[in-house]
This record gives structure tokens, sequence and C-alpha cells, in this order.
């Protein structure tokens, strides 16, 4: 399985939404059509609990539920990652129940905490390891603030095979790659529109929401970076760029909202998102996806 870990790493880490029923709990179960098609389409490694699934506006017990759901969907088809973080008690009783659940490996979220320290972090992802018996970890790294030195600190920490890097500064990526274990693997964290850039520096793989609603052009864009032929991915990247502006705006609040709106679309009706995300898209908005979906035959 480390082999296959190291494959997925290198492959597309697909950010499952958390779908919910008609009185707003969690319904895992509305996952698996959505599961089947991103695996049967070549995506190489689900993932669970991150922000496309609203990791923040869930409970603990919530997040516990899902990884645990999750794994048992993929049956050991694919890797599953496991995000975890908030408060340390909160951060290492899911990493125990990631493992427990069959989990292949942790995505650390960085911690939120206003008053995190990098030392601290360094704590708090040793306290994360520890608590799940030493799954292998991605870092996730939304603020690259702490340098290069703090970088290093965190990737040298044991287990560390991955850092999914979600800051659009693709210099700050070079020079991280260059200090590291070079057997560490360096993630695109910020989907598909930002790959070419931190592949061109040495990111491999990228996260994406997109696999929720269109996986086959995820693992499309995915081969095309494999293949080195950037004319390619950027040319498939133009058709999708839509979808992400959608999710961009708001100061990013209509992130998963996109996703969603565009999942009802198909039939998936996963639930509005929780607040503080906004729900529904704008009549603007839900032109602009309407008018993405259509064009790309995806409805």
């Amino acid at each position: 399985m480390t082999q296959d870990l190291d494959a997925a790493l290198a492959g597309i880490s697909g950010i499952l939404v958390t779908p919910y029923d008609s009185e707003g709990e969690i319904a895992p179960e509305k996952l698996a059509p959505i599961l089947d098609r991103a695996l049967s389409a070549g995506v190489h490694m689900p993932v669970v609990n991150g922000n496309t699934g609203e990791f923040y506006a869930l409970t603990t017990d919530e997040a516990c539920t899902m990884v645990r759901e999750v794994a048992a969907m993929v049956a050991g088809r694919a890797p599953v990652l496991a995000g975890v973080g908030r408060g340390i008690r909160d951060a290492c009783r899911l990493a125990e129940a990631s493992a427990t659940a069959g989990a292949s490996a942790l995505m650390i979220h960085q911690p939120p905490d206003p008053f995190v320290s990098p030392r601290g972090t360094v704590d708090y992802v040793r306290a994360v390891s520890k608590a799940s018996g030493g799954l292998p970890i991605m870092l996730y790294l939304r603020n690259d603030a702490i340098g290069t030195d703090g970088i290093k600190a965190l990737c040298d920490i044991d287990g560390v095979k991955g850092v999914k890097w979600a800051t659009p500064n693709p210099l700050k990526l070079a020079a991280a790659i260059a200090a590291c274990d070079p057997g560490i693997t360096w993630v695109g964290g910020l989907a598909e529109v930002w790959a070419p850039p931190l592949y061109a520096v040495g990111a491999r793989g990228f996260t994406s929401g997109l696999i929720n609603v269109w996986p086959e052009r995820s693992v499309a864009i995915h081969k095309a970076l494999t293949d080195g032929d950037y004319p390619q991915a950027n040319r498939l990247i133009e058709d999708m760029r839509a979808f992400e502006d959608i999710r961009a705006e708001e100061l990013n609040g209509t992130n998963v909202t996109g996703v969603k709106a565009a999942l009802l679309a198909q039939g998936h009706d996963c639930g509005p998102t929780r607040p503080p995300s906004a729900w529904p898209l704008t009549p603007a908005q839900q032109g602009k996806l309407d008018a993405f979906m259509a064009a790309n035959g995806l409805v």
C-alpha cells in the first residue's frame, strides 16, 4: 500500500463534498454514485473531511462518521486520505478514528488558531501522528508565512510523505522543495487552474473539487501534465475555468456552493452548504453555472 500511496499522492486528490439530508444531517450514503464515478474515471485518491467537504462546518462526531462511511464505500479500491484538524484534542480523536476506519493517510489541516506558532505546529503534527498510530501524513499548507525553515521543520517529522501546497507562490514552493527531503511529494493544492505553474517548479499531483462533477476532465488534465504537455493541459483547463471562477467569488465563500449546485443540476441533491458558506448561488452565479454545465455536456 505504500507504493499505492506514493502514486496516489502524485495523482489527483479528489476532495469529496459532505452531503446532507432534508433535515440538515450528514447523509454519507448520497456520496456512493459520486464516488463510484470518480473512481471509475481514474481519480487516484478520494479525500474525506477536506475543505470542499465543509470540514470546519462539521462536528467532530460528524467528521468521524464521514471517514468511517467513506472508507467503507471505497472498500479498498483506492487509498483514502482523511482530513484531520481543529483543536489538538479533536484532531487527535479524529486521527485515531481515521486509522480505525482504514484510512491510508492523514491530511493535517494547518491549525487555524490565532496564536499558532511554527514550533507549536511541529508539536501538533507529532501529537496527531502518534494518535493515528503512525499513519503517513500529508501536510496541508495554506499559509507559507512560516518560511522555508518552518516548512522544513514540519517536513522533517517522521511520517510526512507529502505537502498540499495551497498558496499561489510558486517561487516559495521551489525553495521549500529544494530545502526538504527529495522523497516528499509536493501536491498542487489550488486545484486544476494552478496545477501547471506549480508543476513547473516541481509539484506533482493536484487536489480537485471538480471530481465531484466532472472527474473525467480532472483525469485528462492530470494525464497532460504527467506527459509534460502543458499546452494541452491549459486547453483542458480553459474549458473548466468558469467553474473555478464561480467557486472563487465572495472571498471563496461559494467554493462548495458551486460544487453542490452543479451536483444538484446533475440530479445529486447533496443539500445546501452550511453557514458561513454562501447558499444558494446568486441568479448571476447560477446563470454562469448553467451555461458552463450546458456547454460541457454535464447536464
